[in-house]
């Protein structure tokens, strides 16, 4: 079944299916609304106990829906100085060093930072990384793990594979073939990227900064001189994907507790930043 289903979706009209249900999700027309949402909180038991708006009929469309917002102190930042924080909320897929600009994807996949970033990722060889993956049930908001000034962004169109446990294990290259938004930042404690990889069906990676609106169409570089707060929303997700935090050799010591399979929320204690 798994490589039917890694089969199907290598002759899937990737762009085209997205496009349509991406309509789909945006439209207000009650009837196609009501019937997304409901359905969807239904297949995949959806909570809206921390959501802003608690009932699903405050939703003017399923993307509406889908990136809703917290209410207000349901996700704390760590008390404690010098403490990163868990940027989503997710289950993590990877964790570890980057050795030889080699990141691992799953057991017998390894991909580049090179091939994943480009020279965006310069500076992050023998660093640390930790992979998130966002299913369709989590809150789809993307936060900023500590203060941090947002220096460059390198939008990199791609392929729109299913990022879950059966993709990374058949797709060899998998982040480094979908569409992805590299975002690179400068810390007290050196460069760090947050690296946001489009998903089937995820035609839309949407910033709080101005730049290319995805999908994109080619690769496209840009700088920016922005400063963020820890926990300050930086991006969305419209249905489930994948954020990948890339650190600079030394610069941090992440949390036991990020190790493959456990779940983690967005403001959970990622890990001690180290001493500069």
């Amino acid at each position: 079944m798994s490589q039917f289903f890694l089969g199907l979706q290598k002759v899937l009209p990737q762009h085209g299916l997205s496009r349509l249900v991406g309509w789909l999700a945006s439209s207000q027309i009650p009837l196609i609304r009501r019937t997304f949402i409901h359905s969807f909180a239904r297949a995949y038991d959806i909570s809206l106990a921390d959501a802003e708006r608690k009932h699903l009929d405050d939703y003017q469309s399923f993307n509406d829906f889908f990136t809703r917002s917290l209410a207000a102190g349901a996700r704390p930042m760590p008390e404690q100085p010098n403490r990163l924080a868990c940027p989503v909320d997710g289950t993590v897929s990877q964790k570890g060093s980057i050795q030889q600009d080699l990141l691992m994807q799953a057991k017998g996949h390894q991909y580049t930072l090179n091939s994943l970033a480009g020279e965006t990722g310069r500076g992050l060889n023998h660093g640390d990384f930790c992979t998130v993956y966002l299913a369709p049930s989590n809150y789809h908001r993307i936060h900023l793990p500590c203060d941090a000034k947002l220096v460059e962004t390198r939008a990199i169109p791609g392929a729109l594979f299913s990022v879950n446990g059966v993709t990374e294990a058949g797709i060899p290259g998998l982040f480094c073939r979908n569409e992805r938004l590299v975002c690179r930042f400068e810390t007290e404690f050196g460069p760090m990227l947050l690296v946001l990889v489009g998903a089937l069906i995820v035609a839309s990676i949407e910033t709080v900064w101005s730049g290319p609106a995805s999908p994109y169409r080619e690769e496209i570089v840009s700088t920016h001189d922005q400063d963020f707060r820890q926990g300050d929303e930086i991006g969305r997700f419209l249905l489930g994907s994948t954020v990948i935090c890339c650190f600079a050799k030394d610069a941090v010591a992440l949390a036991q507790r990020f190790t493959e399979g456990n779940t983690v929320t967005l403001g959970e204690d990622m890990g001690q930043v180290n001493a500069q």
